[in-house]
């Protein structure tokens, strides 16, 4: 039994075959979405490649899914539908399901080797999860336990308002909404956004703005400028992830995804993000219970898409789908 999965960001497509529902994701594969013209010719491109005859597939995507559609918001691909993915692939069951929907399905599968803790709290055991992921996007889902196991909420968490909570944040806050017409988190937490932050950070202090990429920016160890855009970029992510836990009740653990934040994680360690997170009164006492931690498996995404196939096809074993005890 070979399934098919995908974790398909805006930047990159990546492809992995695993063995039913407790396989481990092999072969896998990297593909520019800019070298292909949609979701259903990049996992056809894959099997090519692999001479790969999955059996089924689930292949989950930076965007909304909703209503018989998808959409990759960052990846420049028409909207599609998941029916006309599979009968382009000739496969028998086809899911298509949002990126972190996948990355929520994973979290009780990782093990503490998959994780670096920040903040040293316990999880509440049965309570729900959620994930906060800074990458080419911002992604936000939640993970709430049920009698009959773990269901995700995927949704657009990362289009609301940027979490702005000091002077300086708020300065740069009015510069992206002069730019973008919009204030959204996503605009300032995401590759992009570290880049704009930078930006913005130049233009308040009147001096020319450097066109840094979000790479040079966490790897420049030199320049004040990068120092204070890295920090003011985990702060923000402090106060909003803590606004998610607040949101969802997830006491059972924030966790940090993304491809940013693994790059930085001294940082991380060293900036405001705990404190903002905590920083929500008149209820620091419950935040301060809650657990954040920065996921660092390779591939999380994938794990959740084999999940979300052990929950979805006829067949499968009942001690093979995701359950409670598996927290």
């Amino acid at each position: 039994m070979s399934w098919l999965v995908a974790d398909v960001g805006g930047t990159n497509a990546r492809f992995a075959l695993v063995d039913g529902p407790d396989g481990v994701p092999s072969d896998v594969r990297s593909l520019p979405t800019r070298d292909h013209p949609g979701l259903a010719e990049a996992a056809a491109a894959y099997l090519e490649a692999t001479g790969a005859r999955p059996s089924a597939a689930c292949l989950a995507v930076a965007g909304p899914v909703a209503g018989g559609t998808y959409h990759l918001t960052n990846a420049g691909w028409p909207e599609g539908t998941p029916e006309a993915v599979r009968a382009h692939l000739g496969l028998p069951h086809l899911d298509v399901i949002n990126d972190f929907e996948a990355l929520a399905l994973a979290l009780p599968r990782l093990a503490e080797r998959d994780l670096i803790v920040i903040g040293d709290r316990a999880p509440a055991a049965g309570a729900p999860l959620a994930v906060v992921g800074p990458g080419t996007g911002l992604g936000v889902a939640g993970l709430v336990p049920t009698p009959a196991g773990w269901v995700p909420l995927p949704g657009e968490g990362g289009q609301v308002d940027v979490p702005a909570a000091t002077e300086r944040e708020i300065a740069v806050t009015r510069l992206l909404r002069a730019e973008k017409g919009a204030a959204t988190a996503e605009y300032l937490l995401s590759g992009a956004g570290l880049t704009r932050i930078h930006r913005y950070l130049a233009a308040l202090d009147g001096e020319p703005a450097q066109e840094l990429t979000a790479k040079q920016i966490c790897e420049d160890r030199d320049d004040p400028r990068c120092d204070e855009a890295r920090l003011m970029f985990c702060a923000l992510l402090g106060s909003l992830a803590g606004n998610v836990a607040l949101t969802l009740g997830a006491r059972g653990g924030v966790y940090l995804g993304g491809g940013i934040l693994p790059r930085i994680v001294d940082v991380l360690h060293g900036s405001a993000f705990r404190a903002r997170f905590e920083g929500k009164p008149p209820v620091e006492s419950y935040m301060r219970g809650i657990p954040t931690a920065l996921i660092v498996h390779p591939g999380p995404a994938l794990v959740g898409a084999a999940v979300r196939l052990a929950q979805s096809l006829p067949g499968v074993p009942p001690h093979a789908r995701p359950d409670l005890e598996t927290a």
